[in-house]
């Protein structure tokens, strides 16, 4: 099966994002470029990488065409599924806190995402203390404990909270316990192995760039 570029991953997810919403209407190629500002060729060809994945499923060149889109254009119900498949997003993932601090416990009471693929099983906290009398919807461990609970539970996932003097450390104990990505929002550049999947999250940069649009 072929390799999807990543550039066009990112285009795919966002793309992803705007047809959950969208009910059963159907969207052409000249639609999305005026709701992304994507090309019409970019779109098309951007879709034309799911046609593998339509035809795993159908059985038929023909059937995976049928599934891609019509006259009409792209029905929802039929391209967010294989989307979900060509991003690997079609199974269930769990993901931990790490952090329990004001932002990493506030994820832990708000942030779910009923059926959309991420289950959060864990939180941990060099503070034995703050474990034990921090009130969370899921376990919390001390950090002592991470490899045997992320082996446990087949944790792929960490939501890095700690402050930037911390998230190095952390982030070596996340990659030796077998985490496999990390959203970072410590303002540090981790230093890890490639094969392990970062994001940094700074609010720093964030607001920059929103000043630099505006």
């Amino acid at each position: 099966m072929e390799q999807i570029p990543a550039v066009t991953k990112e285009r795919l997810l966002h793309l992803m994002r705007i047809l959950e919403n969208a009910g059963n209407e159907f969207f052409t190629s000249a639609r999305i470029e005026g709701l992304t500002g994507w090309s019409s060729h970019t779109i098309r060809r951007d879709i034309s990488h799911l046609e593998a994945f339509a035809a795993c499923g159908e059985g038929t060149a023909e059937g995976a065409q049928s599934r891609l889109g019509s006259a009409n254009g792209y029905a929802p119900a039929c391209l967010v599924p294989l989307i979900r498949r060509a991003l690997g997003l079609d199974r269930s993932r769990k993901y931990c806190v790490v952090g329990l601090g004001r932002l990493g416990s506030a994820y832990l009471n708000t942030l779910s995402s009923p059926g959309g693929g991420f289950e959060l099983a864990a939180g941990f906290d060099v503070s034995v203390n703050r474990v034990e009398i921090l009130k969370s919807p899921v376990p919390l461990y001390p950090v002592y404990k991470m490899g045997e609970v992320v082996s446990r539970f087949g944790i792929e996932i960490a939501l890095l909270c700690v402050p930037a003097g911390a998230a190095q450390d952390a982030a070596e104990r996340l990659a030796a316990a077998g985490i496999r990505g990390i959203i970072n929002f410590a303002p540090v550049v981790l230093t890890l192995a490639p094969e392990l999947a970062v994001r940094n999250v700074y609010l720093d940069e964030e607001l920059r760039a929103l000043a630099v649009r505006m």
